[in-house]
């Protein structure tokens, strides 16, 4: 349906609309401030994956000379020194490497011991689980000088492997309705927060509920009898009509219409934003039992991985202590 098909917006007339304040419990506030402190948690994050993406990639360029270079020539050459895997630099990135995979397991252990509960949120040792498995990577690349062959070569693969699939895995995350906390929501519960968001979205500005709900209606399509990569294709496509309905929704507000001014500046991102979580919630709903199946998929297939890449790493540290290579 294209924009100028769309029903007409029907509004509160002024003098009836309620105020953003005015909703029960201060929520609408409530619920920016924790978006706010999401996104820049979101920042914090990308930043931090900037940077360690970004030292073993600048070393990498410094010494690419060194790293195209044969084994022969490797030990002729004037950074071999600096830049072997038992160098300063190379062993550097390797013990860096060692203790964020380390961290890594950490999370497992969280989420299934409960009386951990007092180091932080679940969600908080997701993000910093997948900011290090983003990291890790590159840093045992350059601590093996780019050589992946026998042993590190095998868990390297298993460590990319775990990486790539911990991308997909935080996608999958993403799509099951939870609190702020990190704990998944009941029905019932998914079901309030969507009403609540519906609530403020007419609060903020003046269109009736049901109206509201007809602009944002999601593609209806179940996902029953999907396999799990058309599954996830289907919510890439979910994902992309969230945006393309965000854009159009985002035209009409920017526009004055009968009794209702244009929304602007902040009035008009808050309204964005709530329009973004309600049809979010809505889709993830529809798809839950979709996600939570593929999701479990994910684990069988991420599991062995992650357990070959520990025990690769275990046996490398062992060998390498026990030959004295550290140092030399």
């Amino acid at each position: 349906m294209t924009p100028a098909q769309k029903p007409a917006l029907k509004l509160v007339p002024p003098a009836e609309k309620p105020a953003l304040k005015a909703i029960p419990g201060g929520k609408a506030a409530g619920q920016a401030g924790a978006k706010a402190n999401a996104k820049g948690r979101a920042y914090g994050d990308m930043l931090a994956v900037f940077i360690s993406l970004a030292i073993p990639a600048a070393i990498t360029l410094w010494g690419a000379s060194y790293y195209f270079a044969s084994n022969a020539a490797r030990l002729r050459h004037p950074l071999h020194a600096l830049l072997k895997s038992s160098g300063p630099v190379g062993l550097g990135l390797g013990v860096a490497g060692l203790v964020l995979f380390l961290f890594m397991w950490l999370y497992p252990f969280r989420k299934a011991a409960k009386w951990l509960a007092w180091t932080g949120q679940l969600g908080s040792w997701m993000r910093v689980h997948v900011v290090a498995g983003l990291a890790l990577p590159g840093l045992v690349a350059v601590h093996a000088g780019w050589r992946f062959e026998g042993l590190i070569g095998l868990g390297y693969f298993a460590m990319f492997i775990v990486s790539l699939s911990g991308i997909v895995g935080r996608y999958l995350y993403t799509h099951i309705p939870r609190s702020r906390t990190g704990l998944e929501l009941s029905m019932e519960e998914a079901s309030n927060e969507r009403k609540s968001l519906i609530t403020n979205i007419a609060a903020a500005t003046g269109m009736v509920p049901a109206e509201i709900e007809r602009r944002l209606a999601v593609d209806p399509r179940p996902y029953d009898g999907l396999d799990p990569i058309r599954s996830i294709w289907r919510m890439v496509q979910d994902d992309v009509q969230r945006w393309k309905t965000l854009d159009e929704l985002k035209q009409e507000l920017s526009r004055p219409h009968a009794g209702h001014a244009a929304l602007t500046g902040t009035e008009l991102r808050d309204t964005l934003r709530l329009a973004r979580e309600e049809m979010k919630l809505t889709q993830q709903l529809r798809m839950l039992d979709a996600t939570r199946k593929v999701f479990g998929y994910w684990h069988v297939a991420h599991r062995p991985f992650a357990i070959t890449a520990l025990i690769a790493v275990i046996v490398h540290v062992v060998v390498a202590i026990w030959i004295g290579g550290i140092g030399y």
